[in-house]
């Protein structure tokens, strides 16, 4: 009998990634950045710098300092939140992690079992609904509107979980510049959740991935500085969206005895030191001005992409525009699921990403769709969006025969 190691495979795994075929001509998936935006000549000097001032630091785990990670770094992060939203934090509450998905599964590890009841946006970043699922905990979609989280009703998913006994764990909640939608929640909101969560056992978990790329409207201050001094926040962020995707360099902000016990868990002997000495000597001098520039481009680029949905789509879609990132939000009519025109868009070369991904209900986000508009160019958008309302069209006129 011949051997197969598949079955030894766990019985659990999810479904088996497909073979990467390359990045399609009009990629509106993910959230890769714009490309003439990676500040190369910046980082090349960075590198430079920090390897002949600090690289024979490299010898040792952590550079010789704290699991925190790289000291410089954790300054800059403290300073950046304190200047760019109102936020202060202390050195000893940041954590360094490899990008935020190990932020995210490291508050995952540290909170939750299966069976636990969590709160997150009805529609959400898809890579948390996964994760969610696979931990085997039940999800609840709290309703959204153009403020972002509802206060009513998050009152009533967090009445309705603690009368079951299983109170929520945390409502995980995207605030500034939500992923999907682009929404950013002003303050007075901020003020109405923290006080609908009074009197509750349950931890709020605010992802700011995307809050350096805000055009919209000013920066509200975090749900981590507007928190009471029992401080049930836990915070993370990256550098993945404001200077690029494929710097795995994330953070975790957290009360520090929190922290000590994130540490237990991250077990992977420190994120990259180099990653984050580089960031760190670019940051401290460049950041504001870098983050400046690529907010101006991305919202030029959204502006490009709503004018294109107008033009071939009219009046059978739906969108706000976002209030900074990188991604449109569109709702179609109820009959319509966005997913049965994924095949056909990817024989054209276009990825969009269907609704039901980005949405704890996917019954409710079948109409629905997400755009990058982040990483293609200026030309792709107007000839993507183009192609993609052709094939809609084409393909909803022949189901409908």
């Amino acid at each position: 009998m011949s051997f197969e190691i598949s079955e030894l495979y766990r019985k659990d795994l999810p479904p088996a990634e497909a073979e990467w075929g390359g990045i399609p001509a009009f990629s509106f998936v993910g959230g890769n950045n714009d490309e003439e935006n990676v500040p190369v000549a910046g980082l090349m000097e960075a590198v430079t710098r920090v390897l002949q001032r600090e690289g024979r630091k490299l010898a040792v785990y952590n550079l010789g300092g704290s699991p925190l990670g790289h000291e410089d770094l954790r300054k800059f992060i403290c300073q950046k939140l304190g200047v760019r939203a109102a936020t202060n934090v202390d050195l000893d509450e940041v954590l360094i992690t490899s990008g935020s998905l190990q932020a995210l599964d490291l508050v995952n590890d540290l909170l939750l079992l299966p069976g636990d009841n969590v709160i997150v946006e009805e529609a959400t970043y898809g890579g948390m609904i996964s994760r969610l699922k696979r931990l085997g905990v039940v999800v609840h979609g709290v309703h959204l509107d153009q403020n972002g989280v509802r206060p009513d009703h998050l009152f009533e998913l967090l009445q309705s979980c603690a009368s079951q006994g299983r109170p929520a764990k945390y409502l995980y909640t995207i605030p500034t510049v939500q992923n999907p939608t682009g929404t950013c929640m002003p303050i007075d909101r901020r003020i109405e959740i923290l006080a609908a969560m009074e009197g509750q056992q349950t931890a709020i978990f605010e992802d700011d991935c995307y809050a350096d790329l805000l055009w919209g409207c000013d920066r509200p201050p975090t749900l981590w500085e507007l928190d009471g001094p029992d401080r049930r926040v836990i915070y993370c962020g990256s550098f993945s969206k404001s200077i690029a995707p494929a710097l795995r360099v994330g953070y975790v902000v957290a009360k520090s005895p929190v922290l000590q016990q994130i540490l237990s868990l991250k077990t992977d002997a420190g994120s990259g030191a180099l990653e984050q000495m580089v960031v760190a000597e670019y940051a401290n001098s460049h950041f504001d001005k870098h983050a400046e520039r690529l907010t101006s481009v991305l919202h030029g680029k959204a502006e490009v992409m709503a004018e294109a949905i107008r033009q071939n789509f009219g009046d059978s879609v739906h969108f706000d525009m976002p209030q900074g990132g990188i991604f449109m939000w569109l709702t179609f009519a109820d009959d319509v699921n966005t997913a049965d025109f994924s095949t056909e868009a990817s024989k054209s070369g276009i990825e969009f990403n269907a609704g039901a991904g980005w949405s704890v209900d996917p019954l409710w986000g079948a109409n629905k769709m997400r755009l990058c508009f982040g990483n293609p160019s200026v030309e792709a958008i107007r000839e993507g969006v183009h192609r993609l309302a052709e094939i809609m069209n084409l393909t909803s006129t022949g189901n409908s025969s």
